[in-house]
C-alpha cells in the first residue's frame, strides 16, 4: 500500500513539473455573475440584463479604460447563457471554453463517495493532450452537433476527410507528418478537413463506426468510406478522388464536342470546358464539378491528343495554360473565359458561379424557380421575372429563339428572362392565364411576394409570336414596370412546380446502388463486417423505398400524383404580402443578400449627416459604365459583414454628384496622401472603386483606395503578396490577374481592372471592424444638393 501511494505521489509531482500550468477553476469567470443574474433566471431576463449592461458598457459611450474588458466579458456570459446546451454545460461542468467538448469533466481532483480517484483528464501527459494538441488539428476538432448539422450537409457539396485520434494513441503520433501534408494540399484544393478525439467525442466516433484509432475516413453525400491503405500522400490524395462519382466530368475531343456542347436544352445547364495538356482530370476540376454538378455540365480537353486538335483550333486555345470556357444557348462562341497558368479554387468558384444559368433557362423545379426570381425582401431587392408561356412543338421555335434574342441583350440586373413549358407545368400556366382568352405563346410579366407561392403579375398583351411588334409592346411593358411597379395589377397564388427531372429518378438510383455495392465489394474485401452493416442497412432500407413507392407510383394515377397539399388560410392573410409566422419560424432570421442603397439628395441626410451614434455607413463611389461590375463586386467583399447592425452600404454616382468626393477630400487632405503616392495637383483624380466608412456623428472617415489598376501588375502583385500576410483568397487572386488580363474574349481588359479595384476590401473591412484604420475628421459633412452636377 506505501509503495503504491508513493507511485500515486511520484506521478503527481512529474505530471505537475511536466505541466507547468495551474489548475483552472470555474470561479475564474462567472457568467451569472457577470449579467448579475441568478442561476434559475428565465431567457427573458437573461436578454434583458444584457442590454442594459451593453448599453452602458459600450466602449463608444463609455471612456471607462475598462469599459471594452467589461463589453467583452458581458457578451460572452450572454453568449454561453442565451445558449441552453452551453448553459447547461456550464451548470454542469463550470466549463466556458468554446473549444472545449462538452461533457469534458474539469482538471483537478474529485471526490468519489468517502474515498477519492484522479480525474481522468489528469493523466493526459503532454504529448498529446488537449491543451498542447497541434493547433492544425484543435481548429478541425468536430463535435456530434456540429456534424449532423454542419457536416452532412455539406458533403453534398464537397467531400471531407476526417482522421479519427485520442490522447493514448502511440501509431497517431507516427502519421501526422503524412496528415499534416496532405490537409495542407487538398484544403487548397476545397476537399473539407475533420478531426475526432474519441477521448471527447465518443458519440460521434461511434456514429461514424470508427473503434480504432488511428483510423482515416471520407465522407461524401452523407455516406462514410474507411481508408484501409498505407498513409501516404499519394494514397490518401487517390482515396479523396476516389470518393467522388465516376460521371462527373466528361472526356471532350473532336468526336463528340457537338454533342456534349448541343445538349445544353435538354439538360437545361451551361456546359464548361476545360483544356489542359495533364491526360487525367485534375483533382480540382472534379471537385467544382461535383460542387455545382446541379447548375452546370463539365467536360476535359486533353491538349495533348491529336483528336482534339480541330477544337484548339476552332476555339483558339492557347496551349501554354489552361483555359476554362463556358458555353450556354450559342454553341459556337463561349459566354466566358478564364485562362490562368496555375488555376485556383478562389478564381474557378467565381467564374462557375457567375454562368450557373442559361440566359434564358427552363423553369424545371420549384428550386430553379426560387433562385432565378427570388421572393421580393425590400423595394431595393426587387426581381421581375419575365416568364414566355410555350411549347414543345416546331411550331413554337421561331417564337423561342426570339425571346432568347431579346432576353440576350438585356442589362439589368432586376430582370431575369426564363421560359416554362405549358404541357409540363400546366397547374402553373393555368392560372397564370387563367379567365383570359389566351393560348400559349404568352409573356407574362410576375414579382414573388413570398415563400408561400403569392405573386403580382400582369399578361402583355397581344400574345407572343417573336415579331418586332411584339418586342417593342413587350420593351414598353418592361420600360412601365421600371417607372410605375403597380402596372402588375393581377394576383395569385401559384402551386409548386412539378419536377420535370424525376423521371431520371430511377436511373439515378442505379447509379447509386452501383457506387455502394462497390463499396461492399471493398469493405468484403477488408473483412470490415463492423463497418459494413450500416452500409447494408442504408442499402436494404433505399431498396425498399425504391421498390415501395417509385414502382407503385409509377402506376399509379397521375390525377392524384399531382394534387398539392391545401395551404393553410392564415398564410393569405399576412400583411404585405409577407410569409405567417408559422411559415418562417422553423428558421432563424438571416440576411442572405446585401442591401445597398444609393447616396442621393434625398438620402443624404438620413443615410449620412442624421447617422445614429455607433453607426457607420461603407459608401462605394462609382459611375454608370462601372455600376453593375462595382455592385457585384462590391456585394460579395461585404456580404459577411453584412450580419452588423451598425453597417450600412451605399454607392454614390460620381456622374451624378461629381464634385462631392473632391469637396470631402478638400476637408480631410491627408487621406490621400496616407499611402504616400500623392497624385499630381494637376491630374483630375478617378475616384471609382473607392470606399468610404462615413461615421456622421462622430464626423471621420475611412478611406479604401482600389489595390488595382491596371498598371506596372507584376510589382502590384509582389506588394500585395507581402501585405497579404499569406492569406490564400487574395494571395491567390493576385497570382492569377497577369494571365486573365491578356483574355481578349467577352470581358474585356478594361472589365476585369474595374471588377479587380475591389480586391482587397475584404481585409479592409475586417481592419475596420477591429478599429484599427485610420481615421480623418473633418469639421462639416458637405452638402450633397449644392454640389450636385447638372445632368
Amino acid at each position: 500500500m506505501g509503495r503504491s501511494w508513493g507511485l500515486s505521489v511520484a506521478i503527481v509531482t512529474l505530471y505537475l513539473l511536466f505541466s507547468n500550468r495551474p489548475v483552472e477553476t470555474a470561479t475564474d469567470f462567472d457568467p451569472y455573475k457577470i449579467l448579475g443574474v441568478t442561476k434559475s433566471a428565465s431567457q427573458a431576463e437573461i436578454k434583458r440584463a444584457y442590454k442594459q449592461l451593453a448599453k452602458e458598457w459600450h466602449p463608444d459611450k463609455n471612456k471607462n479604460p475598462e469599459a471594452e474588458d467589461t463589453f467583452i466579458k458581458i457578451t460572452k456570459s450572454y453568449e454561453i447563457l442565451s445558449n441552453e446546451e452551453k448553459r447547461a454545460n456550464y451548470d454542469r461542468y463550470g466549463q466556458t471554453d468554446e473549444n472545449q467538448a462538452y461533457g469534458q469533466p474539469q482538471q483537478g481532483y474529485r471526490h468519489f463517495h468517502d474515498g477519492f480517484y484522479f480525474d481522468e483528464s489528469f493523466f493526459h501527459f503532454p504529448f498529446n493532450n488537449k491543451g498542447s494538441r497541434d493547433a492544425a488539428d484543435s481548429k478541425y476538432m468536430l463535435h456530434y452537433n456540429q456534424y449532423i448539422n454542419d457536416i452532412v450537409p455539406d458533403s453534398f457539396r464537397r467531400p471531407y476527410l476526417i482522421k479519427i485520434t485520442s490522447d493514448w494513441c502511440f501509431s497517431c503520433i507516427h502519421i501526422e507528418p503524412v496528415w499534416k501534408e496532405t490537409v495542407q494540399e487538398l484544403e487548397a484544393l476545397g476537399v473539407g478537413i475533420g478531426v475526432v478525439d474519441v477521448g471527447y467525442e465518443r458519440r460521434l466516433a461511434n456514429h461514424l463506426g470508427a473503434h480504432r484509432t488511428p483510423s482515416i475516413l471520407g465522407l461524401i453525400n452523407g455516406k462514410v468510406t474507411f481508408f484501409h491503405y498505407a498513409v501516404v500522400r499519394e494514397h490518401l490524395r487517390q482515396f479523396v478522388e476516389d470518393l467522388l462519382p465516376q460521371r462527373l466530368v466528361e472526356k471532350v475531343t473532336d468526336r463528340n464536342d457537338l454533342e456534349f456542347l448541343n445538349s445544353w436544352h435538354e439538360q437545361n445547364k451551361p456546359h464548361v470546358l476545360l483544356f489542359d495538356q495533364v491526360p487525367t482530370v485534375p483533382l480540382l476540376f472534379k471537385l467544382t464539378a461535383f460542387a455545382y454538378k446541379d447548375y452546370l455540365q463539365f467536360g476535359y480537353v486533353d491538349q495533348g491528343l491529336s483528336e482534339t486538335a480541330n477544337l484548339l483550333r476552332q476555339f483558339n486555345i492557347n496551349t501554354y495554360a489552361p483555359t476554362m470556357l463556358v458555353f450556354k444557348e450559342n454553341t459556337d462562341k463561349p459566354a466566358d473565359i478564364i485562362q490562368a497558368k496555375g488555376m485556383k479554387k478562389q478564381i474557378i468558384d467565381e467564374f462557375v458561379s457567375n454562368n450557373k444559368f442559361l440566359l434564358v433557362p427552363r423553369l424545371v423545379n420549384q428550386k430553379l424557380f426560387d433562385e432565378l426570381c427570388p421572393v421580393k425582401q425590400f423595394h431595393r431587392r426587387r426581381k421581375y421575372c419575365v416568364l414566355l408561356i410555350t411549347g414543345e412543338e416546331e411550331s413554337f421555335t421561331a417564337g423561342n429563339k426570339a425571346f432568347l434574342s431579346l432576353a440576350s441583350s438585356n442589362t439589368k440586373e432586376v430582370l431575369r428572362f426564363a421560359y416554362v413549358y405549358h404541357r409540363q407545368q400546366q397547374p402553373l400556366c393555368d392560372i397564370l392565364l387563367k379567365n383570359r382568352d389566351s393560348t400559349p405563346p404568352q409573356v407574362v410579366i410576375l414579382e414573388r411576394r413570398n415563400a408561400a407561392g403569392k405573386v403580382l403579375y400582369k399578361p402583355v398583351t397581344g400574345g407572343w409570336n417573336g415579331s418586332e411588334e411584339d418586342k417593342h409592346r413587350l420593351l414598353e411593358e418592361l420600360e412601365r414596370l421600371q417607372k410605375d411597379p403597380s402596372i402588375l395589377n393581377y394576383d395569385a397564388m401559384l402551386p409548386e412546380l412539378n419536377n420535370e427531372f424525376a423521371s431520371m429518378f430511377l436511373i439515378q438510383w442505379m447509379y447509386t446502388a452501383y457506387d455502394y455495392l462497390s463499396q461492399i465489394g471493398d469493405d468484403l474485401l477488408h473483412n470490415n463486417w463492423r463497418e459494413m452493416m450500416p452500409l447494408l442497412s442504408l442499402i436494404f432500407s433505399a431498396l425498399f423505398i425504391l421498390f415501395g413507392t417509385v414502382v407503385i407510383q409509377a402506376f399509379s394515377d397521375s390525377s392524384e400524383e399531382k394534387q398539392s397539399k391545401p395551404k393553410p388560410k392564415d398564410e393569405t392573410k399576412t400583411e404585405n404580402g409577407s410569409p405567417s409566422t408559422a411559415n418562417t419560424s422553423s428558421r432563424p432570421p438571416k440576411k442572405n443578400f446585401v442591401e445597398v442603397t444609393e447616396l442621393t439628395d434625398i438620402t443624404y441626410t438620413s443615410n449620412l449627416v442624421k447617422l445614429r451614434p455607433g453607426h457607420i455607413n461603407v459608401v462605394l463611389v462609382l459611375t454608370d459604365a462601372s455600376k453593375n461590375v462595382l455592385l457585384s463586386k462590391f456585394a460579395k467583399e461585404v456580404y459577411s459583414f453584412t450580419g452588423s447592425l451598425t453597417l450600412h452600404f451605399s454607392f454614390l454616382n460620381m456622374d451624378k454628384h461629381s464634385e462631392w468626393m473632391d469637396a470631402l477630400m478638400e476637408f480631410a487632405p491627408d487621406a490621400l496622401k496616407m499611402d504616400g503616392d500623392e497624385d499630381d495637383a494637376n491630374h483630375k483624380i478617378d475616384y471609382t472603386g473607392y470606399v468610404l466608412a462615413l461615421n456622421g456623428h462622430k464626423k471621420y472617415l475611412c478611406l479604401f483606395k482600389p489595390v488595382y489598376t491596371g498598371e506596372d501588375l507584376d510589382s502590384k502583385s509582389s506588394e500585395e503578396e507581402g501585405a497579404s500576410g499569406g492569406r490564400s483568397r487574395s494571395g491567390s487572386r493576385e497570382e492569377q490577374q497577369h494571365p486573365r488580363k491578356t483574355v481578349p474574349r467577352s470581358r474585356s481588359t478594361s472589365t476585369l481592372q474595374i471588377h479587380h479595384k475591389l480586391d482587397r476590401l475584404g481585409l479592409w473591412m475586417e481592419r475596420l471592424m477591429e478599429g484599427t484604420l485610420p481615421r480623418h475628421y473633418i469639421p462639416a459633412w458637405p452638402g450633397l444638393e449644392k454640389i450636385t452636377a447638372n445632368k
